[in-house]
């Protein structure tokens, strides 16, 4: 063991393994910084992901967050749908306040489930009222079309909801919808991560809404503009409405009253009984 070139040897490998025990330490460190930044950042994504599902999508959150899109503002062909309940603010005087919020509640989960089914998306919830979005998110050529099929589905799904109303004694609802389409820009707009959110904002919105405010003056449930109506085909039974002068607007609007799409595979062909007395409730 005397030999020098043992000893330097043996001096070489103790200094490996402490240059190499060095070198582990330092990369546990660092694998544990990574490790807490991994975890700060899936912490960061899913509070992104929770905060984008209160408006947006599960699948669409899903392509915003796995970086196949960023929404930055851009214009857009968008058509929008209003629906607000008829006189349910006054039906909410006469409930006991848990009974109202469950009966809303429920009202608007049958709602989403169908405008979701047709390519669309809740964007605002405002009182007994909700604003959906068909190609605002993502290009859709058939916007409209999915628009008006989901209007008709939610006729449907509000008489079968107003069955169940009506089994436990509970007064029935009625809603008005206006469906109007054209360019808005879309983003993600708000002052503050806690209130920012995707919506679009333009002269279609107004336009959408007070359409759905003609409902009532016409006494139908659901009317859309003649922008609408040169993007469906036959199919769908429309009846022409008097033109009315709406606030903001020089000129009057053109509505159609949707009655119902022929075909045995139509939207609520089992229910056109229930719809038609539905319809006709609407003042």
């Amino acid at each position: 063991m005397s030999d020098p070139a043992v000893v330097w040897l043996l001096a070489a490998m103790l200094a490996l393994v402490a240059v190499l025990g060095a070198v582990a330490l330092v990369l546990r460190h660092r694998a544990r910084q990574l490790q807490r930044l991994l975890a700060v950042s899936q912490d960061k994504l899913e509070q992104l992901q929770r905060q984008f599902e209160h408006f947006v999508p599960a699948d669409v959150v899903e392509q915003l967050t796995g970086g196949r899109g960023i929404f930055a503002p851009q214009r857009r062909a968008a058509t929008m749908l209003f629906a607000d309940l008829r006189g349910f603010t006054a039906l909410c005087d006469r409930l006991d306040p848990a009974m109202a919020v469950d009966i809303l509640n429920e009202y608007f989960r049958r709602m989403n489930a169908v405008i979701t089914c047709h390519h669309g998306h809740i964007n605002e919830l405002v009182g007994d009222g909700l604003l959906a979005l068909f190609g605002a998110l993502e290009r859709n050529p058939w916007q409209e079309r999915d628009a008006v099929l989901a209007a008709l589905e939610m006729r449907a799904e509000l008489a079968r909801y107003n069955e169940e109303l009506r089994a436990k004694s509970l007064p029935e609802l009625r809603f008005g919808i206006g469906i109007h389409g054209g360019e808005v820009v879309a983003g993600v707009m708000g002052a503050g991560a806690a209130l920012n959110k995707f919506t679009v904002t333009g002269d279609p919105i107004n336009v959408a809404s007070r359409v759905e405010g003609l409902t009532s003056v016409h006494k139908v449930d659901l009317l859309i503009t003649e922008e609408v109506r040169s993007a469906l085909d036959e199919q769908f039974r429309l009846r022409r409405m008097p033109a009315i002068q709406v606030k903001g607007k020089p000129e009057p609007i053109v509505t159609y009253y949707v009655e119902g799409i022929s075909g045995p595979g139509s939207p609520a062909s089992s229910v056109q009984g229930a719809l038609a007395a539905h319809a006709d409730k609407v003042t």
